[in-house]
Parts: C-alpha cells; sequence; structure tokens
C-alpha cells in the first residue's frame, strides 16, 4: 500500500501515470485529494451520469421508490438502496432480483420498458411504425451477413428492398 503523494496522510486508492515524450512519471492520491485536483474515482457515486441524477432527483423527488422490502441480490448481495446510492447494479442478477423498481423506473426515464430501435415501445406494441421498424432491423441484420458472407447478388437485393421500406 502506498501513500498518497499530496496530503501523505491516507492510502492512495488513483494512480495516474502520464508519459510527455520519453519520460514517464506516475503520481499516487487519495480519493479526497484527486477530488479536490478534479478526477473522480469509482466510489465517486455522481461519476456515472445516471448516479448523479439519481442523485439529484433523490433530494427533490424519489425517482426509485424507496426500498419496502430488505430484498438483496442472491448474487452480489446488493440491495435497490445500494443502486439507489451509486446508480449502478452489483451484476446481472440484480436486474431479475430488482426487476419491478428498475422496469418502473426506465419506464419513467424513457417512457417504456422495451428498447426497439431508436425510440423505447411498450411491449407487444403492435403499429405498423413498430412492425416496420422490425422489418427493417431484420433487413439490415440480413445485409450485414450477406456482405460478411460476400453473397453480393442477396446483399443488393436486400438494399433494394431497404430502400423501397424507406420510400
Amino acid at each position: 500500500m502506498s501513500t498518497c503523494e499530496a496530503c501523505h496522510e491516507r492510502e492512495a486508492v488513483v494512480h495516474l501515470t502520464q508519459i510527455v515524450g520519453d519520460q514517464v512519471t506516475t503520481v499516487h492520491l487519495c480519493s479526497r485529494c484527486a477530488a479536490e485536483q478534479g478526477i473522480q474515482t469509482e466510489t465517486d457515486a455522481s461519476q456515472t451520469p445516471l448516479g448523479a441524477f439519481l442523485a439529484a432527483m433523490g433530494k427533490g423527488g424519489a425517482l426509485v421508490a424507496a426500498p419496502t422490502s430488505t430484498e438483496v441480490c442472491p448474487d452480489c448481495g446488493a440491495t435497490l438502496e445500494d443502486f439507489r446510492a451509486s446508480g449502478r447494479v452489483g451484476c446481472s442478477a440484480c436486474w431479475t432480483t430488482f426487476e419491478r423498481p428498475l422496469r418502473d423506473l426506465l419506464r419513467r426515464l424513457h417512457g417504456a420498458t422495451r428498447h426497439c430501435g431508436e425510440q423505447y415501445l411498450e411491449a407487444g406494441d403492435g403499429t405498423p411504425e413498430t412492425e416496420q421498424m422490425r422489418e427493417r432491423a431484420r433487413l439490415k441484420e440480413q445485409l450485414r451477413l450477406a456482405v460478411q458472407g460476400e453473397a453480393f447478388e442477396l446483399a443488393a437485393e436486400l438494399r433494394d428492398r431497404l430502400r423501397a421500406l424507406d420510400s
């Protein structure tokens, strides 16, 4: 363990390496001294835009419902309160464990819970626009695979079908 080179008091948790020409300089800082120099650390909850947004919204009105249960993720041990504090889920199992509050949050942030193309739509939305977006995405993927596999005749046909959809 190394100590902070700025205050010489706390443990260094940030290690910056700067290379200028042939000169290599390494600086070891504690999280407080790093923050004073404008360097964000992993422990800083506001590092992620979502974490900063949740922290700001927590002051005016809760975006994520206050945890009514003491539910804990079976894989990583995270709680909903941990997510509220950091804006990050602990692991992939957290999405299943905290599905309802996370789904509600996504619905409020994006207006829907399912991502479809460049816009969020409710599951089961069978509007013609949605179907056209799905068909377009399917054709684009087939076109990508055709070009990758050097099936240029098929790629030209798929390109033409995509153009027909756009017009």
